[in-house]
């Protein structure tokens, strides 16, 4: 049971504050990069995650917090590897970035991408309500809202970033960029006899490689897939799976429904 809110947030503010100094000491440690102060900050986030674990655990989950901990560390590099690529895709993939510290110290997307990698990793290991803290403290600095529980590939950029959502069950595969506006979200809530939320299901859309969603575009349903080297148009309204290689535009004048485009 959590004990003190007040303090129960001050320590998860903290653990997301050590874990970004484990990856990029440099930006988040001090002014500047040392072995040590990765250390250090790995010596805390293990100790904030023995204090924070036992308060949101269940008394008969039986695991232990130090190996959980110890998990979530060992998970910190591969976090790094596919933040380097989720950078390496903003400055490619915008003309306005005039380098990758730029890309690191101004965007939004390397803010709200940083925090729920971090997140992720705690909501595949069970962690209860921590990586939901997280994200929505990215989303409240950035707009981006990314719940921890999506499945999100490398090289992965969104641009301008302001009212982005993505639900817990979506999937995106690699070298995917979005725009402003985008929801990948629930087409609708299943309900249990007695009008409770169905909870545990697939409820939001798969989006493959190397797709590229345009502003305001909404994709919904848990059966939506769109595939590999789609390009979707902005202000698009998808709940239905798109082919791999289609143009998903917007309605022309006189045209009252979307156009699906097979680039082939």
């Amino acid at each position: 049971m959590i004990r003190s809110l007040y303090r129960f947030k001050e320590s998860v503010d903290r653990l997301l504050r050590c874990a970004r100094a484990v990856i990029y000491p440099n930006m988040f440690g001090c002014c500047e990069e040392d072995d040590t102060i990765a250390e250090r900050a790995k010596d805390e986030v293990f100790e904030l995650l023995e204090d924070i674990l036992p308060q949101v655990l269940e008394e008969n989950d039986g695991r232990v917090p130090g190996e959980i901990a110890e998990a979530f560390l060992a998970e910190l590099p591969r976090v790094k590897d596919m933040l380097d690529t989720d950078i390496r895709a903003a400055y490619e993939g915008d003309p306005a970035a005039r380098n990758i510290e730029e890309i690191m110290l101004a965007y939004p997307a390397f803010e709200a991408i940083s925090i729920f990698r971090i997140a992720h990793v705690l909501y595949v290991l069970k962690v209860p309500t921590v990586p939901r803290m997280m994200t929505e403290y990215a989303h409240r600095e950035t707009g981006i809202d990314i719940h921890p529980g999506a499945t999100v590939g490398s090289h992965f950029f969104i641009d301008h970033g302001t009212g982005v959502v993505i639900g817990e069950t979506t999937t995106i595969g690699d070298h995917v960029k979005l725009y402003q506006g985008v929801t990948l979200g629930a087409k609708s809530f299943a309900v249990n006899a007695d009008g409770t939320l169905v909870k545990g299901i697939k409820r939001h859309p798969d989006v493959g490689n190397n797709v590229v969603i345009y502003a305001g575009a909404t994709i919904l349903g848990g059966n939506t897939q769109i595939g590999d080297n789609c390009v979707i148009g902005g202000n698009v309204w998808l709940t239905h799976s798109v082919s791999a290689g289609s143009r998903v535009l917007g309605p022309r004048p006189r045209n009252s429904i979307f156009r699906d485009e097979n680039s082939n």
